[in-house]
């Protein structure tokens, strides 16, 4: 019961509270009002002055090599003979958000920066174009080392300090400002790449450049495993194929020394029949050599995933513009928001005071 009460009366203190903070904040409907018609102002600005960003988007189709087609049945069956013919162990490796999560990887991102495109008629890094577009030049020229960073490197050549260190932190911005990565329907292999910046063209350039390595990362790594098995096979049957020609070359050499041979003397045979076993042998294993490498084949053929690009960036991209008016609305509502909560707790503080 004292329970009870004692919420009531706290219900009642609070609308109390609330109702004497309204009529306070309406005596003070003057100032708030000042504050609004700066917060206007400060809007306007704001929207005159903020650039416009450009939206690049691209929206592609992944099949999926794991159906339960009668391929799939054969694999079943084959792989019960130690025969590895089907989707394997790797077919789940980028499923779901695993493949999003790849296009927010640093290797993916920072491999696209020291891609070079051509922008504007001219050959330029992307990394070189960020810095450019960010104004970031003009942040570095004070430092010794930062000024004169250069990104234009050889494959096999190891990036320095300073060029990982700038890397690193591109990555970090680009991953959580630039780059959207997302599937429209968890129940389809659809997925959309946005990329939006102040720049056009590097947002379709760097659109354009992180699809294409990460479709054929993904592309490497699903088929990765049956391209080595391919060239294994591809390699023992080539070497059985010789050894066979040069068993049946050398049954021909030694019937060609003796076309006569003494019936009596069963040893001058030796030599032929084992040429001749040799052969058989050969003969045996190349047939499921063969066999072993057309299923394989047909194996990576069924792994290679078909990647359909649906809709890809056309210039000229949508652009984000924050229009005069939504700032000034925008202004409005949270300068009257943040006046009236410094008022209140101006009174508060005041009244702690007292």
């Amino acid at each position: 019961m004292s329970e009870t009460v004692s919420k009531e009366i706290t219900l009642k203190e609070l609308a109390i509270k609330t109702t004497e903070w309204l009529s306070y904040l309406k005596s003070k409907w003057l100032v708030i009002l000042i504050g609004c018609i700066l917060g206007i102002g400060l809007g306007y600005l704001y929207a005159s002055y903020k650039k416009p960003k450009y939206v690049a988007v691209s929206t592609f189709a992944l099949e999926d090599a794991n159906g339960g087609s009668g391929l799939g049945q054969m694999a079943g069956l084959a792989s019960m003979v130690g025969i590895e013919i089907g989707g394997g162990g790797n077919g789940g490796v980028f499923q779901g958000d695993n493949l999003i999560e790849l296009y927010k990887s640093r290797n993916m991102i920072q491999q696209t920066l020291l891609t070079e495109v051509l922008i504007d008629d001219k050959r330029q890094l992307l990394i070189e174009r960020y810095v450019d577009f960010n104004g970031l030049k003009g942040k570095w020229a004070a430092h010794p080392v930062l000024k004169n960073v250069n990104f234009r490197i050889a494959k096999d050549q190891k990036l320095i300090r300073a060029q990982d260190s700038i890397l690193g932190e591109v990555v970090k911005e680009i991953s959580k400002a630039n780059l959207i990565v997302s599937k429209p329907d968890k129940k389809l292999s659809i997925l959309k790449v946005q990329v939006t910046s102040k720049d056009e063209a590097f947002s379709k350039a760097f659109n354009d450049e992180i699809v294409r390595n990460v479709n054929e990362f993904y592309v490497f790594t699903k088929t990765k495993k049956s391209v080595q098995n391919v060239d294994i096979l591809q390699h023992q049957t080539d070497s059985v194929k010789r050894e066979l020609n040069g068993a049946l070359a050398g049954m021909a050499k030694l019937t060609d020394a003796n076309p006569n041979a003494n019936p009596a003397r069963q040893i001058l045979k030796v030599p032929s029949q084992r040429r001749q076993v040799d052969a058989q042998a050969n003969t045996a294993i190349l047939t499921e050599l063969v066999k072993n490498l057309e299923m394989s084949k047909v194996s990576q053929r069924k792994e290679m995933p078909l990647i359909q690009m649906i809709d890809s960036p056309i210039l000229p991209l949508n652009k984000l513009v924050t229009t005069k008016t939504q700032g000034m609305v925008t202004g409005f509502f949270i300068a009257g928001f943040l006046m009236s909560i410094f008022l209140l707790v101006r009174r508060g503080f005041l009244s702690m005071i007292k």
